[in-house]
């Protein structure tokens, strides 16, 4: 018997990781290259990756797992409601921890290397804290959701998912974002480059 294809919403969620990671993996040695090289700190292109990782991961990817994904795994299964109320309330600290960065770093541009480390520190933590919750939904959340989720269920988050369109997963950005991937794109040291926007 073949195996059934997987759904579009789960390879849009993991391509989407995938460049959520790619992102905070160049933030990571962008700001490690700075420090090496003692080159001047390019606060327009990290001001650009934090709007990115605010705008596309968690005003788009994480609601719509929030709102569609989890309650349809939720009404279809009782077997991983503790996992699901975990990533729930990671959605809601990955909200205020960016909004804390762009203050964070707001601070370094505007009060100078005093607090550098500070924003150092926190990228370390939420590159951290966000690759361990995608790690838990594509080993634990995304097989169980192949597993009970049904067709209909599959047509409303396929629907809702190909509508994100990130720009890093391979779709041309719109003209309000194409100057923003530009900068990012141009600057930012590999692993950026994910499906054709590079």
């Amino acid at each position: 018997m073949s195996a059934m294809p997987t759904p579009t919403a789960i390879r849009i969620i993991r391509e989407e990781h995938q460049a959520l990671s790619a992102m905070l993996s160049s933030l990571h040695l962008l700001l490690r290259q700075h420090r090496q090289d003692g080159t001047p700190v390019r606060f327009d292109v990290l001001r650009a990756m934090l709007f990115y990782i605010d705008e596309f991961p968690e005003r788009l990817h994480h609601r719509k797992e929030t709102d569609l994904l989890f309650p349809l795994i939720r009404a279809r299964s009782d077997s991983a409601g503790e996992i699901l109320e975990k990533l729930d309330r990671d959605h809601g600290v990955g909200e205020r921890a960016i909004r804390d960065l762009e203050h964070t770093l707001l601070s370094w541009e505007m009060l100078g290397d005093s607090r550098r480390d500070g924003f150092e520190q926190a990228v370390e933590r939420y590159l951290s804290f966000y690759l361990k919750h995608m790690q838990l939904e594509e080993e634990v959340v995304l097989p169980l959701a192949q597993q009970v989720l049904e067709p209909a269920d599959w047509a409303v988050l396929d629907d809702a998912f190909s509508e994100n369109r990130d720009p890093l997963t391979g779709h041309p950005p719109s003209a309000e974002y194409e100057q923003l991937f530009s900068r990012i794109v141009r600057t930012a040291p590999a692993p950026i480059g994910l499906g054709g926007a590079a």
